[in-house]
């Protein structure tokens, strides 16, 4: 595998990865991720998407890092600061994303390392996620010391339209400063 470069994606470089997330969030829904779309999710559907990810990087309230090779992106994670007064101890990961032809190479513990710094540094002491019940993504989170704290029935419908359960995990940091 050629050499891989983590980056943070800001207000300024969004523009210039957001082609390869597209390709991205396609890759994963074309291999049955349950990432919140369906099965004739398109690029039109991505790019109104990433709109709501590049406003969210714009306020604050969101943080991306990507993972290129060969200036292709192949893997990305985004972090959702809590901007309630009452929850600024927390933030929620969302769609840890490794394309397919780039798996089991250790880019998702890569950006998930890179995204507890951040928290931390963002004084983010509670981490929170969900994922589908049953599905590889458990053992990788639990092998990341994340707790399993239940399970919701038919909580998320995979691309294919099967409703299955999502499991909720969570990682204490530690207490912000």
């Amino acid at each position: 595998m050629n050499a891989t470069h983590l980056r943070r994606v800001n207000a300024e470089s969004f523009a210039h990865y957001r082609p390869g997330l597209i390709e991205l969030l396609l890759d994963a829904v074309r291999h049955g991720a349950s990432v919140g779309f369906m099965a004739d999710f398109d690029e039109a559907q991505a790019r109104a998407y990433l709109s709501t990810v590049q406003a969210s990087i714009e306020d604050a309230s969101l943080l991306l890092w990507v993972v290129v090779r060969d200036e292709q992106v192949i893997a990305s994670v985004q972090l959702a600061l809590c901007q309630k007064a009452n929850g600024l101890n927390r933030a929620e990961v969302q769609k840890l994303l490794v394309h397919s032809s780039a798996r089991r190479h250790g880019l998702g513990q890569q950006l998930m390392h890179t995204l507890e710094l951040a928290a931390r540094q963002h004084q983010r002491g509670l981490l929170y996620l969900d994922t589908e019940a049953g599905s590889p993504a458990e053992a990788f989170y639990q092998s990341l010391r994340y707790t399993r704290l239940g399970e919701l029935p038919d909580y998320c419908q995979s691309p294919d339209g099967r409703y299955s359960p999502t499991a909720i995990y969570f990682k204490k940091l530690g207490q912000p400063a």
